[in-house]
């Protein structure tokens, strides 16, 4: 690495992008495969981003989930989302308890499963509205109210919710609003034959893998901050807010194609993501200022679930990932 850079935190920079590497060596010992969402997710917890994880039945995003907590010696906790759940069940309530010297009866807040480093929230589109709605709430403002007192969450805070893309009966979709909270969208495809063939066998043989932790809270916020340091050329910012603001139908940037196939586009959010999310792959990866390689890198899950494709685009078998394919290949 050249050291002729206007990033002069360079050593702190090579310490995080050992442990970068690291960590998905760990959580390699027990999720096989997904090297890309793997540094997804890990690109999102040092941009202080949440993602939202969709993919069938068994394609180990739980565990994924659970092995990177452990990688990281950060409290977990997992909430599996259900038509009957109630805001409280998730952030915490308050009980009357009685102080044992005056005998008087004191209201007492009991924490939630919310309260924790790491929160996975399984299935969060079987759960009503009010109720994904106090998760939304504490991944905006880290802190959740009960009684009219602010009870604030443990940095670092990170959710990753779970949605499960088939039977559909029955759920509460995500309004567009609420999906543009998460950083991240991101898409569990299914295993290659090889990738199979190694899951098959390590799970159906004895086999004992400890997960050793790498980074603990204080570490990780020193690294968030910095993410935050690392410079991006004006041209690179250029070109991400370019390329989100080519997304808006009926704009004066809009290509004719995003005009005919899509109803909705990206908010500035998307372009935030797009520059803080390069800046944490450009320090993964040992670099000290952002390209737009590594903007056009993320743009597939910062913006996958911020357009809006409209019924032309159905009719012709095109979904979000393919018009964002064509509004980089626009993107100059």
């Amino acid at each position: 690495m050249s050291n002729e850079t206007p990033f002069s935190n360079v050593e702190t920079a090579e310490e995080f992008t050992r442990h970068f590497q690291s960590l998905r060596k760990e959580i390699a010992k027990i999720v096989v495969g997904q090297d890309d969402i793997v540094e997804q997710l890990l690109i999102s917890l040092f941009s202080r981003g949440h993602c939202i994880l969709v993919g069938v039945p068994g394609l180990a995003k739980t565990l994924l989930i659970r092995t990177l907590a452990q990688s990281l010696s950060l409290s977990f906790n997992r909430i599996q989302f259900t038509p009957d759940l109630m805001p409280g069940d998730i952030t915490g309530t308050e009980i009357i308890e009685e102080d044992p010297t005056t005998g008087k009866k004191l209201f007492k807040f009991i924490h939630g499963p919310l309260f924790a480093n790491i929160v996975l929230a399984d299935e969060i589109n079987r759960t009503p509205p009010k109720t994904q709605a106090a998760l939304l709430e504490s991944m905006q403002e880290y802190h959740v109210t009960a009684g009219g007192t602010r009870h604030y969450l443990e940095k670092p805070f990170f959710v990753l919710a779970t949605q499960n893309p088939i039977e559909q009966e029955g759920t509460y979709p995500l309004p567009e609003a609420q999906l543009d909270r998460f950083m991240f969208n991101l898409w569990l495809d299914y295993p290659a034959f090889e990738e199979e063939m190694n899951i098959v066998s390590q799970t159906t043989s004895p086999r004992e893998v400890e997960v050793e932790p790498i980074l603990d809270a204080e570490q990780i916020m020193a690294y968030q901050n910095l993410v935050r340091e690392i410079p991006v050329p004006e041209s690179v910012m250029e070109y991400a807010v370019r390329l989100v603001t080519k997304s808006r139908p009926n704009t004066s940037d809009a290509p004719d194609f995003v005009n005919k196939y899509m109803s909705w586009g990206a908010g500035p959010r998307a372009s935030q993501y797009l520059v803080i999310g390069g800046k944490a792959r450009a320090l993964a990866n040992g670099r000290y200022n952002v390209t737009e390689e590594d903007i056009r890198h993320l743009a597939i899950p910062v913006l996958r679930h911020r357009i809006v494709n409209n019924y032309a685009a159905e009719a012709e078998g095109l979904d979000t990932v393919s018009l964002i394919k064509r509004l980089i290949d626009h993107t100059g």
